[in-house]
């Protein structure tokens, strides 16, 4: 008996452990279908889309039967007093005797149904709650595509973290050694001490680069986990290398595509809103015409000095009504037509925002093709200045070493190099973005709820 708690209590710890120990990795097409289900924004943008399909429900329901229920019960603490003429009781003319009516307690129980006939406003109502439901699920698609767009971004910093770092490492390993040979030839008296003092200065430089770039890796691995919906000390693998990636995204047949207006979701998002504009005015107007509703109950009282209401041979006497009400708008001094003038300015405005919206999304596609050429171009020269930097710096550590070239030339080519290396991995990352926001505005691939 008493190995049970303990070994109920290893279960335990090992579940912990495990969870605690759980980690994932992903290439960038499973990031991003595992970001769109598990992304914090992406989950309540979802829940938006529930909201607004109950909202439809709400608007569809207002004009269904709706049966309600009243149960009451009064205790006349102090019954009202009547006064009739003292004559109807035998009494003088002119006097007046106080009367009690009814019982001191009295219960009642009424069940209504409401049944709406006809109200423009109902039927406005039920366009309305569809067209906001459009616009909730394209408000949504909108979300996944920003989602989508910063976990590329995130994926392809977390990937340009890694090659800083591991590319200032080589450097600084490089220069370790550069410094312990330039230290052995000073003190064997067959160098300057200038030429140590600047191989110190770029190792410095290059110690604080390799400690912040640490830094930012591990900052980029915690904004790539909140793009996923992770906690920030999760671990998480990435499974592809930033060149690779980089080739991939290299299309220029992509330069090629047609905007199509109609697949871009904030013209989409736009036009919705000319749709609910128009919709209320319809509204404002639909305000005018008269409405028809329905009732039916049925009720039952009983009444009793005492409180009997339980027993069986209390007496419960009943009623029914049924009934119809039309509501008739007449006058209103002018307010509803200000309302609907109202309405009109706002479609007007609508409409105008949406030709804005319209020119913006051409601007923004010239203007994102043209940046992914400029990306794409920049890797390039990117490439071939790296692959210069790379020889210059070759060639000065030669000359340097057979004392024909001095530490300030070599510590120029060298910090050359660096830059270099940095804007070639930076490029990389740049193409990458390029592409991802020139595929939201085509809204390709298309994101599906």
């Amino acid at each position: 008996m008493t190995k049970k708690p303990i070994i109920i209590l290893l279960l335990l710890i090992s579940a912990v452990s495990f969870a605690q120990e759980r980690s994932y990795s992903f290439s960038l097409e499973e990031a991003v279908t595992f970001a769109l289900d598990s992304n914090y924004t992406a989950l309540n943008a979802r829940r938006d889309i529930a909201k607004a399909i109950k909202q439809k429900w709400e608007t569809t329901a207002s004009g269904l039967p709706q049966i309600s229920a009243n149960v009451s019960y009064n205790n006349n603490l102090k019954q009202p007093v009547t006064l009739i003429p003292g004559e109807i009781a035998g009494g003088e003319p002119g006097s007046f005797v106080p009367v009690t009516f009814g019982t001191k307690q009295n219960a009642n129980a009424v069940a209504t149904l409401n049944q709406l006939i006809f109200d423009g406003s109902y039927l406005v109502g039920l366009q309305a709650a569809k067209v906001f439901l459009d616009y909730s699920e394209n408000a949504t698609e909108k979300t996944l595509l920003e989602v989508r767009k910063g976990v590329i971004n995130s994926y392809g910093s977390v990937l340009l973290a890694e090659e800083l770092v591991a590319i200032f490492q080589k450097n600084q390993k490089n220069l370790e050694e550069n410094l312990y040979e330039t230290r052995k030839i000073f003190e064997n008296g067959l160098t300057e001490e200038e030429s140590v003092e600047q191989l110190e200065i770029t190792l410095l430089d290059i110690n604080t680069n390799l400690s912040n770039a640490e830094r930012s890796l591990l900052i980029a691995r915690q904004m790539f986990n909140v793009a996923l919906g992770l906690d920030i000390n999760t671990p998480v693998t990435l499974t592809e290398d930033l060149d690779a990636l980089t080739q991939q995204n290299i299309q220029l047949t992509f330069l090629n595509e047609d905007l199509s207006l109609e697949e871009n979701i904030d013209y989409r998002i736009a036009n919705n809103l000319i749709e609910q504009r128009k919709l209320e005015m319809k509204l404002e107007k639909s305000k005018a015409l008269p409405s028809l509703s329905a009732f039916v109950n049925y009720g039952t009282q009983a009444n009793s000095n005492d409180f009997t209401f339980l027993d069986s041979d209390q007496r419960w006497f009943q009623s029914s009504i049924l009934g119809l009400q039309m509501n008739i708008p007449i006058f209103s001094s002018g307010m509803r037509s200000a309302r609907t003038q109202q309405a009109k300015i706002a479609l007007d405005q609508a409409k105008t925002q949406f030709e804005e919206t319209v020119q913006n999304i051409k601007l923004e596609y010239d203007n994102a093709k043209s940046n992914y050429q400029f990306t794409i171009d920049k890797y390039e020269n990117a490439k071939k200045n790296l692959a210069l930097a790379q020889r210059i710096e070759n060639k000065n550590q030669v000359k340097f070493t057979e004392g024909i070239s001095t530490s300030f030339d070599l510590r120029q080519a060298q910090t050359q190099l660096y830059s270099a290396q940095q804007q070639y991995f930076q490029s990389m990352l740049d193409v990458i973005n390029a592409k991802a926001t020139l595929e939201t505005l085509l809204n390709s691939p298309e994101i599906n709820n």
